[in-house]
């Protein structure tokens, strides 16, 4: 008795780049013993036992539902519009790498049961592969000649040739495939040039390329004592404009000091004129009691020393005063003892 069948069993096992296209097989052959409806389904099998099996698309009923795996939404379809002519392939467009997995085609119509299993790997290409120098490119040095690609799906492999020159690699150099990394050892100018990198896996390549310049050792003893030299005037320039900055400060404050200090510990300086009229008062008053009794033994004293308002004028410029006329009072009438009021003769003295 026969029975339904899948006959797709070539292959079971895919291997694609990101952003290509596949195509999972699956073609039956149906039995005349099946006579319930056709139901083609796919359905995505988890790597954890415990999670479900998803569904990606189904024709049951004469059509097709797609919209169960969101994930996937716009990029599955079938291969033949028409699955239920024996054809029910699955086409995945722009592969993801998250795309990656076990994939089921099951075929089922009554009383017949079928389904196979597909394996799915997407890779992705190398991709922003960059290439660098490490260590001195100085002659009789080892360097270094690095290669990684920030993309790409293991496992990876780097390979390196010589672009310039005799096209091969140096005689010293030693190159590991799986870290990219070319050491040549007792680097000398021949060595110098072009060099390429070829980054690849199973679906790609990229490449990046690196320019090697060896020179001769550089003076570096000159170097550092310049460079000493350098720092020592730069450090002298810079103390000489901070001294004359302090200086030029000290310069202002003392004058300012100078121009604004007022002391206030010393009283002003007295009148010239309030002294002279002290003095000639008090000549007055000691006259003014004096008696005839006591007039004996009174010294004349010339107005010439008296200090006056224009004491410090030249003789020439003195005023020159009339003497005095001042008429004596009748002092027996008015019964007061008689009092000597001194005069000034012509020659400035008291009489």
């Amino acid at each position: 008795t026969r029975s339904l069948s899948i006959t797709s069993v070539d292959q079971s096992m895919f291997e694609k780049a990101q952003g290509e296209k596949v195509t999972l097989p699956c073609t039956f052959v149906l039995s005349e013993e099946d006579e319930g409806p056709l139901d083609i389904e796919w359905v995505l099998i988890p790597a954890d036992n415990q999670k479900k099996e998803q569904t990606i698309i189904m024709y049951a009923v004469d059509r097709i539902y797609n919209h169960y795996y969101t994930s996937m939404t716009g990029r599955v379809q079938f291969t033949n519009p028409d699955p239920k002519s024996g054809d029910g392939s699955l086409d995945i467009l722009n592969l993801k790498s998250a795309d990656t997995g076990t994939y089921q085609c099951k075929v089922k119509k009554a009383p017949g049961v079928q389904s196979q299993k597909i394996q799915l790997t997407v890779f992705v290409k190398p991709a922003r592969t960059k290439c660098s120098i490490e260590g001195s490119q100085e002659i009789g040095k080892d360097v270094i000649l690095k290669c990684a690609s920030q993309e790409g799906s293991p496992l990876l492999s780097y390979d390196w040739r010589r672009v310039s020159g005799t096209q091969e690699l140096p005689a010293t150099s030693m190159l590991n495939k799986n870290t990219g990394e070319l050491l040549l050892k007792n680097a000398s100018q021949d060595y110098s040039g072009a060099y390429s990198c070829v980054a690849s896996n199973r679906v790609g390549t990229d490449e990046c390329s690196v320019e090697l310049n060896v020179t001769p050792p550089i003076n570096t003893a000159g170097i550092i004592v310049g460079a000493i030299i350098g720092t020592l005037l730069g450090l002298s320039v810079l103390a000489f404009l901070v001294f004359c900055c302090c200086k030029k400060h000290r310069e202002k404050k003392y004058e300012k000091e100078v121009h604004h200090d007022i002391r206030e510990d010393v009283p002003p300086p007295k009148s010239r004129s309030s002294t002279a009229r002290s003095y000639i008062g008090s000549n007055r008053s000691s006259l003014g009691s004096m008696s005839p009794s006591n007039m004996e033994g009174y010294t004349k004293t010339p107005y010439s020393q008296v200090p006056s308002e224009d004491f410090e004028r030249t003789p020439g410029q003195n005023p020159t005063f009339a003497p005095s006329k001042v008429a004596a009072p009748n002092l027996s009438r008015m019964g007061a003892v008689p009092v000597m009021i001194p005069a000034q003769s012509k020659d400035g003295s008291i009489v």
